[in-house]
C-alpha cells in the first residue's frame, strides 16, 4: 500500500515505525486546514506559520505516543491550537496593528463585494477582541464547523466548558457588532437570527 493510499492512524504507526517519508503524506494532507486553524485563531500570518511549524514539530516527535483513542486529525488539531495558545500567551502584551485605511489609489471593485469585505473585516477585529480562551473554542465550533465534544478533545476541556466559553464569546460579538444591524439590513447581517451561531455564517471552513 502506497502512503498516499494509508490512512492517516497507519501514517502515524509507520512514522512511529521508521518509514522516512510517512509523516511528510500526514503534513501533506492536513496542513492546508492547519492553516486556516491557526490563522484565524492568531489572526497574525507570520505567528501562524511558527506556530504550524512548532505544531508539526512537536507531532513528528510525539508520533510515538499516539494511541488512535482520537482520530489523527483530532489530535494534530489539539497540537495546533496548544502551539497558538502559547504565542498568545507570548504576545499578551503586543499592541493591535490598526488596519490600513481606504485610500484613493485602490482598484475599483463591485459595491456589494467592498460591504461583504468591509463586513468580514470588521467581524474578524471583534473576534480578535475576544480573550483567547473564548475565541478558540468559537473558531473551532462555529467557524471550522467541529462539535462542541469534538472541541472538548482538542482542548482538553470539558464540553460544558466549550458550551459556556461559546455562549460568552457570542454575546461580546454580538455587542461588538451591534452596530452592523439596521432594519433593512438585519436579514443579511450574520447571527440577527435568535439561537443563531454568529460566526458559522460569517467564514467558511
Amino acid at each position: 500500500m502506497t502512503a498516499a493510499a494509508s490512512s492517516d492512524a497507519d501514517l502515524i504507526a509507520a512514522h512511529a515505525a521508521g518509514d522516512p517519508h510517512a509523516f511528510g503524506e500526514l503534513v501533506r494532507r492536513h496542513r492546508d486546514r492547519m492553516w486556516a486553524v491557526a490563522v484565524r485563531t492568531l489572526r497574525d500570518p507570520d505567528e501562524a506559520a511558527d506556530a504550524l511549524q512548532e505544531a508539526f514539530i512537536s507531532a513528528f516527535r510525539a508520533a510515538g505516543s499516539f494511541r488512535a483513542e482520537s482520530q489523527v486529525t483530532t489530535w494534530l488539531h489539539r497540537i495546533v491550537v496548544n502551539a497558538c495558545l502559547d504565542r498568545i500567551r507570548r504576545r499578551q502584551a503586543r499592541p493591535t496593528v490598526p488596519l490600513p485605511e481606504e485610500g484613493g489609489h485602490e482598484p475599483s471593485v463591485p459595491r456589494d463585494a467592498v460591504s461583504e469585505l468591509q463586513t468580514r473585516m470588521v467581524v474578524q477585529d471583534a473576534l480578535h477582541e475576544l480573550p483567547a480562551e473564548q475565541r478558540v473554542p468559537i473558531v473551532m465550533v462555529d467557524v471550522e464547523g467541529y462539535s462542541v465534544a469534538e472541541t472538548a478533545k482538542m482542548l482538553g476541556i470539558a464540553e460544558g466548558t466549550v458550551k459556556s466559553r461559546c455562549a460568552r464569546g457570542r454575546t461580546k460579538l454580538a455587542k461588538l457588532l451591534g452596530h452592523l444591524r439596521n432594519p433593512s439590513a438585519d436579514a443579511n447581517v450574520p447571527g440577527s437570527a435568535p439561537g443563531s451561531h454568529p460566526q458559522r455564517h460569517w467564514e467558511g471552513r
